[in-house]
């Protein structure tokens, strides 16, 4: 066999193994789907995730619905969109197993910490954001909103607000995993980031302005733990570099 047709094999062989991996993070996404429209089903976890916004408004208010399958397809996306998030960790295995024979043994002890650490801080930033954001959001608007006005959110907008600001509250969760990999493949030192700290502080929080709502309490949530975790970014970061050392590494 030529080098050439060695290659392509190899090469197939390759887009298989992808193609096995994608399929079987779909259906791990897609078991989680079918097991949350069993229990507790679509409209109970739409009532779940709405909860934070009619905490806020006055008692025995509702949301609406402006669009005629609303009612049934925004608590569909709801359920999907936790569907996915709750299998981060089964989806980023598969990423995991699909790298993995292509590495050495010391990149692989960084690896699989990553993956792991990449699923739970994404799943940590969106509880968060549900659990201590969206509450204190809610009620500085419902405050400030003059009294000649009834709220009454549309359910498909509170959908599209919610959905952005777990994503933008999960990705900041990822900062750690960023430094660390920014610090192991020599892109920049711990020095180096340690000596730009003060821009990183306020990129955190021009970022926290850019991507939520303009209000102060959001933007400290968001801009806040960004720093912090930064900081610990900075810590971890050492130890998995020395963890990761390959043999004929300096250390």
């Amino acid at each position: 066999m030529t080098d050439k047709a060695a290659g392509e094999e190899t090469f197939i062989s390759h887009l298989v193994e992808l193609r096995d991996r994608l399929v079987k993070a779909t259906i791990g996404v897609a078991i989680v789907c079918v097991a949350l429209m069993i229990w507790p089903g679509p409209a109970h976890i739409y009532d779940i995730i709405a909860e934070p916004m009619i905490a806020s408004l006055p008692v025995g208010s509702k949301m609406i619905a402006t669009g005629v399958i609303s009612p049934f397809l925004v608590p569909m996306k709801v359920t999907l969109v936790l569907s996915l998030i709750l299998a981060l960790p089964w989806v980023f295995y598969q990423v995991w197993a699909f790298v993995a024979p292509g590495l050495y043994q010391h990149e692989k002890r960084l690896v699989l910490p990553l993956v792991v650490s990449s699923s739970f801080l994404f799943m940590g930033g969106v509880a968060f954001c549900y659990f201590f954001v969206f509450g204190r959001v809610f009620k500085f608007i419902s405050d400030f909103s003059p009294t000649s006005i009834a709220v009454t959110p549309d359910i498909e907008n509170y959908l599209d607000f919610v959905m952005s600001m777990c994503l933008a509250f999960g990705a900041t969760f990822e900062v750690p995993v960023v430094v660390v990999i920014l610090v192991r493949m020599g892109i920049v030192s711990v020095a180096k980031l340690k000596e730009i700290r003060p821009y990183a502080i306020v990129g955190a929080f021009v970022i926290a302005a850019i991507v939520t709502p303009p209000d102060v309490v959001s933007q400290l949530a968001l801009a806040i733990p960004m720093w912090l975790l930064f900081e610990l970014g900075l810590l971890v970061a050492p130890a998995f570099v020395r963890a990761t050392q390959a043999p004929q590494e300096p250390v």
